[in-house]
């Protein structure tokens, strides 16, 4: 401490004397140190206004300090993390930027419309203060199943908990067997189906796959008691039910994204355990079943915190069980990033009265769902804090011990390299768990973007390697760098277990499962 104490007075001092000999050799400020490096400080208002300079590079100097007391503290390494995390979002919240009488840019912008940014930043507060989050993108300019979500298809099955779309052909001929994508229930599933050219449900049936895929309900109070085995058994396990009953095959392909990956693994385990092997292929796309992990959401997870979930929300609540709002949610995962979900907003709407760009993922973003309590409290326990859904026979989950090593269908698994949701030797460790054929993919970018990446845009790259390690770092040294996007790899490996191609069916369901309404159908229309 004492070294960081001096270190730090010998930079104040010396970014002190900087500033005032400049100011005092013309008073332009010309000499005066210049803030570099961070893009909250990019605009040229920040270097031409030596007090402002100074401010920029005071704060920047005194995050640099907290941040290196925080990892200087002595204690488990829990606990460091916790620190960590309590610092930097204080650091952030505390940027001179963020503040109007601190922000130059913001200040001339105010002088050159006459005060008009100022008043078009208090319109968006009111408007966002009414709506009840930070608006990230223009929300006005999408409607879901006009301009995202338009994948032509059709809803062939629904009960309380979800809707079943079944997709268009857009081939003659299709695989034989089926696809089914399992999207999380944190989110709405259209992230699958933004956009045309971006869309791995588009793509998916381009390559011939007669496509289903589960479109959550965002539950409302009389949903509220439900619980994870209500949407093992009466979800997932209802949707493979459905999909075998359509398509008339026995054994079908399924995928599963994040949470969603989860509660598609869970099901097929209950399934395994009653002597029932539906699945022909399972892909996992940044999913954790192994929760060893879990990145900085581990911050957030410990009995207490637990206990007062359950207390709140769960099952034996005293006012009963309750829903987790989806807007505390999609706060708790912006704070995550803050500098880019949350204080990048609150300085463009509010100080410089801008409208946010249209941007579809993060429209997607901000569409966020509620969560029975029941369900989020076993999902928090079993998995994130006593992380025994891994462990043979440790949980019953719909009447049946769950062992997930004998789901006997080949496993394809996908991980980002930058995701903090999922941090990708998370979800690497599942490779320990299955006990089929396993193949492991990691791509480049985050939890959304490395997944969203269609073979077109020709972005970013991916890492193959054909022998699995017990350890990721030692799959990752060996392995090899591939330009551009993973869906191709995917492609290839999920073709030779869909069985041969068979004609196209010219209507969607069957005389069971008749057409409901298109798609993308009324459930993901439904707000928190």
């Amino acid at each position: 401490m004492s070294e960081l104490q001096g270190e730090y007075l010998k930079q104040a001092t010396s970014l002190w004397n900087s500033t005032v000999e400049a100011l005092s050799t013309g008073g332009e400020g010309d000499k005066a140190p210049k803030p570099v490096g961070d893009r909250r400080f990019a605009a040229k208002d920040w270097a031409a206004n030596p007090g402002a300079a100074y401010t920029a590079q005071m704060y920047l100097l005194n995050a640099r300090t907290l941040m290196q007391m925080a990892e200087s503290l002595q204690g488990d390494e829990k606990t460091k993390a916790r620190v960590r995390f309590a610092v930097q979002q204080w650091v952030d919240a505390m940027s001179p930027s963020n503040f109007l009488a601190l922000n130059p840019e913001a200040q001339r912008k105010a002088l050159e419309t006459h005060g008009e940014s100022i008043t078009q930043g208090i319109q968006h507060l009111v408007h966002d203060l009414q709506q009840g989050h930070v608006s990230q993108t223009d929300e006005s300019v999408f409607e879901v199943g006009r301009n995202v979500a338009t994948t032509e298809g059709s809803v062939v099955y629904e009960n309380e908990f979800f809707q079943l779309i079944e997709y268009k052909p857009l081939t003659a001929k299709v695989h034989q067997r089926p696809m089914l994508f399992v999207p999380p229930c944190i989110n709405k599933f259209y992230i699958l189906d933004l956009q045309p050219e971006n869309s791995l449900i588009r793509y998916t049936v381009e390559q011939g796959h007669r496509t289903f895929v589960v479109s959550w309900r965002n539950p409302g109070e009389s949903m509220a008691s439900k619980t994870w085995d209500d949407y093992i058994e009466h979800a997932a396990i209802q949707a493979i039910r459905v999909v075998q009953a359509i398509s008339g095959q026995e054994t079908i392909d399924t995928l599963g994204f994040c949470v969603g990956g989860t509660i598609l693994a869970t099901a097929l385990a209950v399934l395994a355990a009653r002597g029932e092997q539906p699945a022909a292929s399972v892909t996992l796309l940044t999913t954790f079943v192994d929760f060893a992990d879990t990145g900085i959401l581990d911050v957030f997870i410990d009995e207490t915190s637990v206990q007062v979930r359950e207390m709140t929300l769960g099952p034996n609540a005293p006012t009963g069980p309750g829903l987790l709002k989806g807007q505390e949610l999609a706060t708790t995962f912006s704070f995550l990033r803050p500098n880019d979900l949350v204080w990048n907003y609150v300085v463009g709407n509010y100080l410089k009265g801008e409208t946010p760009p249209p941007f579809d993922l993060l429209y997607w973003n901000s569409d966020s769902t509620n969560l029975p309590g029941p369900f989020f409290c076993w999902y928090l326990r079993h998995t994130y804090l006593q992380n025994e859904l891994k462990l043979p026979g440790k949980l019953t989950v719909c009447g049946e011990k769950l062992d997930l090593g004998k789901i006997e269908a080949p496993v394809f698994l996908y991980a980002s390299r930058e995701d903090h949701i999922v941090p990708w030797k998370g979800a690497y460790a599942s490779t320990q768990i299955f006990k089929g054929k396993k193949r492991f993919v990691l791509g480049a970018s985050g939890h959304i973007a490395g997944v969203i990446n269609p073979p077109a845009a020709k972005k970013r790259s991916h890492w193959v390697n054909d022998k699995l390690t017990p350890k990721g770092d030692d799959w990752l040294a060996n392995a090899k760098e591939v330009l551009g996007s993973w869906w191709g790899d995917w492609a290839q490996w999920l073709k030779g277990h869909a069985g041969p191609m068979v004609a196209a069916p010219k209507t969607p369901g069957d005389r069971q499962h008749k057409v409901i309404e298109p798609a993308p159908g009324r459930y993901v229309k439904e707000k928190a």
